[in-house]
């Protein structure tokens, strides 16, 4: 039986094995898709597939810089335990040095692309990883940010990686402003560098909020609209980095500080390891009996 390239698509989906194992247990068992999966199985090829349905909301953060390029990534675990193991640690280098020299635009196309080692491509390394380190491993996201050789990256690591940040700051060569507005971010968790950046409608839902508050609270009207405008201000400090108190010194502002060593703030991502995923809650006595039926 011929075997397709659509097949062999189908058997990486069901297993995570690679193409090249995919191709040989299709060709080993005539095309037969459950024999191949079993094919699969018994080699412990298929070993990494067993935990597709697990979530994977622990892990590491992780930057890495390279001239004028930078990258940002997290790549998820399922237990903290794994994200501190060394062989896990040093997967997540291996995955951000590949996405920094081969530069994708979005994960799925980092998964397709060669990987230049034992396994094809880079889902399929991870894969192998997956069956090695004994959990399901993924990446999740990563970003990817270029600089001019009059700017300069921030890079700060937070717990161990549990929280990323990585910053571009113009007009200044000086490392340490960038790393100390990193530094800011990852304590604050700002959503915004300014408040020119907040969408219209976010700005006006607020407004409206802080109308109903203080009418709620028995302001006079000739007084609620220099309230609410007091208010929005102190809003804009809580969410735009740089309207935000420095954690260096409280006494200026993130802005005013950058401004003083003549430069200014392009850029930042903020990543904390598994924000947004839910995680699965079993209750203990079900989780026992789902075990013993395997």
């Amino acid at each position: 039986m011929a075997i397709t390239a659509s097949m062999v698509k189908e058997l990486r989906e069901k297993t995570g094995a690679g193409m090249m194992d995919c191709k040989k247990a299709l060709n080993e068992t005539d095309g037969d898709m459950e024999k191949a999966v079993d094919f699969l199985r018994e080699k412990g090829i298929a070993k990494a597939a067993k935990k597709q349905d697990r979530v994977a909301a622990e892990g590491l953060t992780y930057v890495q810089e390279e001239g004028n390029v930078a990258i940002i990534v997290e790549v998820n675990a399922e237990t903290d335990f794994v994200a501190k193991n060394e062989n896990f640690q040093n997967m997540v280098s291996t995955v951000a040095n590949h996405l920094l020299q081969n530069r994708p635009a979005t994960v799925e196309e980092a998964f397709g692309q060669a990987f230049d080692g034992e396994a094809e491509t880079l889902q399929d390394y991870i894969n192998d990883q997956t069956a090695k380190i004994g959990e399901k491993l993924s990446l999740r996201r990563f970003e990817i940010v270029e600089k001019t050789d009059a700017d300069s990256f921030g890079a700060y690591l937070h717990m161990g990686g549990r929280i990323g940040v990585l910053t571009l700051v113009e007009g200044t060569t000086d490392d340490q402003v960038a790393k100390d507005v990193a530094m800011h971010v990852a304590a604050i968790n700002p959503t915004y560098i300014s408040r020119d950046e907040v969408p219209e409608d976010v700005v006006n839902n607020e407004r409206e909020v802080l109308k109903q508050q203080a009418m709620n609270e028995g302001k006079p009207e000739n007084i609620v609209e220099k309230m609410v405008e007091g208010r929005l201000g102190k809003y804009f400090e809580e969410i735009c980095l740089n309207e935000q108190a420095f954690v260096k010194d409280s006494d200026q502002k993130v802005g005013k500080y950058v401004e003083s060593k003549g430069a200014n703030i392009k850029t930042f991502v903020r990543y904390e390891v598994g924000e947004g995923i839910e995680k699965k809650e079993e209750n203990f006595a079900d989780e026992v009996k789902s075990q013993m039926k395997k």
